[in-house]
């Protein structure tokens, strides 16, 4: 695996852009948030039908505290219809921080001269793959800053170092990616390479704004990267993840423009997003965050219940860019993924000395700078199971194969058994003695709410075996 700089390119993008400011501006500007109003878009949200962009409005324009309070509860409701009570962990690698880009709310923008630049050799790179596993973790997501010596033949080949790494009962089971924008040519390489979710952000889907933000480099084209998407599901890549850097524009703007990408990728490919972010602007070295869009924590707070109703069966992401506390309310009112243990300084996970933040080593500021071991030990106490399940992704139950399966709801027959043995897994492997006895207290509790005799047979009989030593235990 080896790095190489080059001049860069800027790919055609023949897809148009599909984001209609004036639309969205109408809609929120005539859409009425009374009680009764948000009410009956509940209702419809609550038989697990997603909402289109007149509904999502109602709920963005609901502003007093008894139609907030019912959104949230809603929200939360729906959740655990769709979701039950497990929480997917995963956690980010910076493989290269090298960029092209001038993106003014980014510690990695070209112009940051105090910036340390770094690319992880192969061996480096193994060297944190092993440091993750060491701690548990199954599942990844390998963020790339954009230069064209990331490849997609670059980006693959570092996709199957990972994969190979196995240590102990360790290994990553799924690869994810954030990284620029390809050609239909390089999404087919990347895919080859065995990965999951190809994350891009649009960052702000309000091109005025966007231009304002993105000055230089390739990624000042907003409609290369607004289509970026489709170019993946057109080479066949399975799942993508959509998101947007909330504190750049409106928040209720943005919202609605996630739902309408949302709408834009059911409509063409028959599958939605699999997975929607909304990361808030953090400080970062030589950056100056935007007050004038800032979204408090109420605000977002909202925007992850009516997110939740808004597209029911999309996991929803939320990461150590948030402060703990919001991050333990947000999982009751839609949130399906965080990350533990993060690190983002290039090679940190397995330097033990890199233990205190430096932004000019980091893409921004970090606010949970908790272990997996104390998440997941938190997450038991709030009565989530932590999950590192991959089956899904392994058994072809993805994208439009994942839709069937999960829009009835079927999915949950699957999911929280595979939950169960991923977290007894991670209990035998990686647990102290008191982490071990409450987790399988909660395993206990599951497995004894689960009504079908035949399934909860099954449950302990594969628990049993895990116990014994086995792994990578699913249905």
């Amino acid at each position: 695996m080896q790095f190489v700089p080059e001049k860069y390119s800027l790919p055609d993008a023949p897809m148009q852009p599909f984001i209609d400011v004036a639309e969205i501006e109408r809609y929120l500007q005539t859409a009425c948030g009374d009680m009764y109003s948000v009410q009956n878009v509940v209702r419809k949200s609550l038989a697990k039908c997603r909402l289109s962009l007149s509904e999502v409005a109602v709920l963005l324009n609901a502003e007093s505290p008894e139609a907030v309070r019912f959104i949230k509860e809603a929200a939360q409701e729906l959740k655990t219809a769709v979701y039950g009570n497990r929480i997917v962990l995963f956690a980010p690698l910076y493989v290269g921080n090298y960029c092209v880009n001038d993106c003014t709310y980014c510690g990695f923008r070209a112009t940051n001269d105090a910036a340390v630049r770094v690319t992880l050799d192969a061996q480096q790179l193994i060297r944190e793959v092993e440091a993750l596993e060491d701690h548990g973790q199954k599942r990844l997501i390998l963020v790339f800053g954009e230069h064209p010596g990331y490849t997609p033949e670059y980006i693959a080949e570092a996709v199957r170092t990972v994969y190979a790494v196995k240590k102990g009962h360790g290994e990553i089971r799924r690869v994810n990616i954030n990284a620029a924008p390809l050609d239909i040519a390089g999404f087919r390489t990347v895919k080859a390479a065995g990965i999951g979710t190809y994350q891009i952000f649009q960052e702000t889907y309000h091109p005025e704004s966007y231009t304002m933000y993105h000055p230089r480099g390739p990624k000042k084209a907003y409609a290369n990267r607004l289509t970026a998407l489709d170019r993946a599901l057109e080479a066949g890549l399975d799942d993508v993840g959509i998101g947007a850097l909330f504190g750049l524009y409106d928040w209720r703007f943005e919202v609605m423009a996630l739902v309408r990408h949302t709408n834009h990728l059911e409509a063409c490919y028959n599958v939605g997003p699999h997975t929607i972010s909304f990361p808030r602007l953090q400080a970062a070295s030589y950056v100056n965050t935007n007050v004038q869009f800032a979204v408090s924590d109420e605000a977002f707070t909202r925007l992850v219940a009516i997110l939740r109703l808004a597209v029911p069966y999309t996991g929803l992401i939320c990461t150590a860019r948030e402060g703990e506390s919001v991050r333990r309310e947000v999982l009751y009112y839609g949130v399906s993924q965080i990350d533990g243990g993060t690190k983002l300084e290039l090679g940190g996970y397995a330097d033990a000395s890199h233990s205190v933040q430096n932004l000019h080593r980091e893409q921004f500021q970090l606010n949970d700078v908790r272990t997996l071991a104390t998440v997941v030990d938190e997450l038991l106490d709030g009565g989530f199971i932590p999950s590192f399940c991959t089956a899904c992704y392994r058994k072809g139950r993805t994208g439009e194969h994942f839709m069937e399966f999960s829009t009835p709801g079927f999915i949950k027959r699957f999911c929280t058994p595979n939950a169960i043995f991923t977290l007894a897994e991670y209990l035998e492997d990686y647990a102290d003695d008191a982490l071990k006895q409450k987790g399988y207290a909660l395993i206990e509790k599951n497995v004894a709410a689960i009504a079908e005799d035949a399934v909860r047979a099954t449950i302990r009989h594969r628990l049993q075996r895990i116990r014994d030593g086995m792994r990578d235990v699913c249905l």
